[in-house]
């Protein structure tokens, strides 16, 4: 064959021939090596840039359904996706002891065994679909985890009474008014060691995404949760986040609680405080953390609903002005199971009572819209990831009024702190000009430098 070629085809035509030849083959080897290279040089996103856009829901599956199964909070996943929240928290899933239980069914926090499921939420293989149902919708699905204390007839208080801490006379103690649960002794390196292959279980079984972690930081040493990374990282690129308001969390935890934020909103609600003291949280804050950790932001949440009262009752009229707050103002904002539909009662903490998804106040198209807004602008984005909070000087400390930048995408936000109507002063042309208002797509109507904010108005303008 190649003598006959070589033979029939002149010698010019054939180096022509072979010349394109070598070419083209030349050409196809780059593009492949080219490609190879784009794939291999392509890195993968982890936590915390994975969450950067992020902002979490609390599921609290008890309450969540009439039925308060897995398989029924599964069948809600879709209207999840549809606030746009990306990363679930669920709350303990594990069996409530039984020994000292508050009320009918107890707390969701007093572990009777770490490494099993409350059968009353479903068995270990429903946890497993709904969390692989709601990772191949793209949530990223994080487990609370109890660190601190167990219940009265975990194993572990008979089998290692070693593991707890003691009271004067040697006897298990527990904390606070919390006498359904024994706290554990972190100072012993086979609790730590125990606690570890607890939660390397539920990563390795469950394939979950991360841990909302429970009362992380008192009587817990920061050694613990040195072991901890150190142990479950190689597994798995895994989001924390801890319930606790220290620097010292930081860098071992993504996220960690803005307590301060919470009460302090509380307060500028009663009238108590005011823009001023925001900004002075917020530089305050700033300097403690530095610009890298998500501070968890929240109006509500398990507690905080059960115990100090819905948003109504603590923010009044002013709930959504204080929620706007959260999801523009640097922060990793949270939304609690049913808040998204003005859920107006007190959840019962140790029995069941379900929550009312009606939505009478029709809310569910303004936390999705807050959670669209702050999605799309880069400038409102977690962390180092957007931008710094630059206050907005306006003439009046009922308002807070402040800009947030990213590249080439600003945000300027003006929100009446108050019940009364508050007029302020305002720059048109240098924070809000070809600026539209994110709510209401109008723009301010501003009179001689001058403007009127409505009783609880919340103004965000995006560019």
């Amino acid at each position: 064959m190649i003598s006959n070629l070589y033979t029939t085809i002149p010698m010019k035509q054939l180096l022509i021939f072979l010349t394109i030849s070598m070419f083209v083959f030349s050409c196809k080897e780059k593009k492949n090596n080219a490609e190879t290279q784009v794939i291999q040089e392509s890195p993968t996103i982890t936590f915390p840039e994975k969450a950067k856009s992020m902002s979490v829901y609390e599921v609290n599956i008890r309450q969540y359904t009439p039925e308060g199964t897995f398989k029924a909070f599964e069948k809600h996943l879709p209207k999840i996706k549809k606030l746009g929240t990306d990363m679930l928290w669920i709350m303990p899933v594990q069996p409530i002891g039984l020994k000292n239980r508050k009320g009918g069914l107890g707390s969701y926090y007093s572990i009777q065994n770490y490494t099993a499921i409350n059968p009353e939420f479903g068995t270990m293989e429903d946890f497993k679909s709904m969390v692989k149902n709601a990772q191949e919708m793209g949530f990223s699905v994080i487990l609370d985890w109890v660190p601190n204390h167990t219940a009265w007839d975990n194993p572990w208080v008979t089998e290692h009474p070693e593991y707890y801490a003691k009271d004067s006379v040697g006897n298990i103690t527990y904390e606070a008014d919390w006498t359904d649960i024994a706290l554990l002794d972190h100072s012993n390196a086979a609790l730590r060691a125990s606690m570890i292959e607890a939660m390397k279980f539920w990563v390795e079984e469950v394939d979950i995404d991360g841990f909302r972690c429970d009362h992380a930081a008192h009587e817990i040493p920061m050694l613990f949760w040195d072991e901890v990374r150190a142990a479950l990282d190689p597994i798995k690129d895994l989001f924390w986040l801890a319930e606790w308001d220290e620097p010292k969390l930081h860098p071992q935890f993504h996220s960690s609680y803005s307590w301060g934020l919470l009460h302090l909103t509380e307060d500028v609600a009663k009238g108590e405080k005011n823009a001023t003291d925001l900004f002075d949280f917020f530089k305050e804050d700033l300097e403690k953390y530095g610009k890298e950790a998500f501070r968890m932001t929240i109006t509500t949440n398990h507690d905080e609903n059960s115990w100090a009262g819905t948003v109504f009752e603590r923010y009044g009229e002013g709930h959504k002005a204080f929620a706007a707050l959260i999801f523009t103002a640097p922060g990793f904002p949270m939304i609690y199971s049913g808040q998204e539909v003005g859920m107006d009662k007190r959840l019962k903490f140790f029995e069941k009572d379900s929550i009312d998804w009606s939505d009478p106040k029709g809310l569910f198209p303004f936390y999705q819209k807050l959670v669209r807004i702050k999605k799309n602008n880069a400038a409102l984005w977690n962390g180092a990831y957007g931008g710094l909070l630059q206050k907005i000087e306006v003439g009046n400390e009922n308002v807070f009024a402040f800009l947030r930048e990213k590249d080439e995408n600003r945000v300027t936000v003006l929100i009446n702190l108050t019940a009364e109507t508050q007029e302020i002063s305002i720059d048109a042309d240098k924070y809000i000009a070809n600026a539209k208002e994110a709510f209401t797509n109008k723009t301010l109507n501003i009179t001689d430098g001058k403007a009127a904010l409505a009783p609880w108005e919340y103004l965000i303008f995006t560019k």
